[in-house]
């Protein structure tokens, strides 16, 4: 078989498990979406305010009151009195307050959409977690079957009178040390998991996957950072305040105008009856002082809130674009550096073949190992990054 036809099965190879890679991320969202207990609590939370706000649109309640009064001496004959009054505010005053709540109402999708977001925001770190911690244990893994094999190859020698006990206590100090990231890395492990199934609502999620997933690139701060904005459902969160807080100062010009009532009055004295309309005029003198100030101050405070979460928001994403940029780069290097060294298995032959010392392999394999470690975990910091700017896809 050609190189060129190996070259294009290992590709398509690579694709075929980084979409696997991808679609089990994505799975594992929306199992979490479905079944994480703060979404479905605020679901219902949302769905319960919809109806508060509906709330109080109608008319006020009718009162009727009726009243039976005795006269004294007898011959000034006995009262009776009856009241059925309906009450209501100015006219134009329930428009503004339909317009206050449907506007109350539209917040709910704002402020659901960023506890989702941040929900899995938080689910998708902990996936991109977990294929380093298992490209780790793939990669401790390996090590630790070379290290015990040139342990036991060590032993041999020794119990034939060939070896050298430094040489078999330097494998037993590698392995000790080895086993010790082993537990570590599990440990971690467990814990991603567990956490995992704390968002997915209790139930355990199996993720084996050592493949990040797939994020755009070559794209300019400057798109990322308006993507950002515009999908950012925090401040669309404040925005629909805002919108509110205005709603809210036209609602309170409204209340400074008088409210009426309006019934039927039904009055019998001395087997003389008497039946007409009642009318009523409430004069808004006291109650709803400092209403319109109060409400033009939440208007100016939600203005400056919208103003500090752009301001905030832009230098976050400008932070994050730096660093992932920085990250990129050294990635790119170590990649370049790790290619032209020697590899473990490499070293592994020259040390069985002889062609090395003993003191030369674990030097040689301590810095390997060191670099590719630090190559592991700044590739995990990097995808980390770029899950964090390109939340909004979420």
């Amino acid at each position: 078989m050609s190189r060129i036809s190996i070259l294009i099965q290992l590709l398509i190879l690579l694709l075929v498990v980084s979409s696997q890679g991808q679609n089990n991320i994505k799975n594992v969202l929306a199992s979490i979406e479905k079944n994480n207990k703060t979404l479905v609590s605020q679901r219902q939370y949302w769905e319960a305010k919809k109806l508060e706000y509906k709330t109080g649109l109608t008319l006020p309640n009718p009162t009727v009151q009726g009243q039976y009064l005795l006269g004294s001496p007898a011959t000034a004959g006995n009262q009776t009195d009856f009241f059925a009054v309906q009450p209501f505010d100015f006219p134009g005053t329930y428009k503004k307050r339909r317009q206050l709540a449907e506007t109350q109402a539209a917040q709910s999708t704002a402020g659901l959409a960023a506890t989702r977001q941040q929900v899995l925001l938080e689910a998708k770190l902990s996936c991109v977690e977990l294929v380093y911690r298992n490209k780790l244990r793939a990669h401790l893994s390996r090590r630790q079957v070379a290290l015990e094999r040139i342990g036991r190859d060590f032993q041999t020698k020794l119990d034939q009178g060939e070896g050298n006990i430094l040489n078999v206590n330097k494998v037993k100090l590698q392995l000790l040390e080895l086993s010790q990231l082993i537990k570590e890395n599990e440990t971690a492990q467990q814990g991603l998991l567990n956490h995992l199934r704390a968002l997915n609502g209790g139930l355990a999620i199996v993720f084996t996957d050592t493949i990040y997933p797939l994020a755009p690139s070559n794209l300019s701060f400057e798109q990322i950072e308006q993507e950002n904005e515009a999908a950012d459902p925090l401040l669309k969160t404040l925005e629909q305040e805002q919108v509110i807080a205005e709603k809210q100062v036209e609602l309170s010009k409204i209340w400074r105008l008088p409210k009426f009532e309006l019934g039927y009055h039904y009055q019998s004295i001395l087997g003389q009856r008497f039946n007409g309309i009642h009318t009523g005029l409430t004069l808004p003198l006291w109650e709803h002082k400092y209403r319109r100030e109060q409400q033009q101050a939440l208007l100016q405070f939600t203005n400056l809130q919208v103003q500090d979460h752009r301001n905030e928001h832009f230098y976050t994403i400008k932070k994050l674009y730096d660093q992932q940029a920085a990250l990129k780069t050294g990635l790119e290097q170590y990649t370049s550096v790790l290619s032209g060294i020697q590899s473990i298995p490499l070293l592994d032959k020259a040390l069985a073949m002889g062609e090395i010392t003993t003191v030369e392999y674990f030097l040689e394999v301590s810095l390997y190992q060191n670099a590719l470690l630090y190559f592991l975990r700044t590739e995990w910091e990097y995808q980390g990054l770029m899950v964090q700017l390109f939340k909004y896809q979420l």
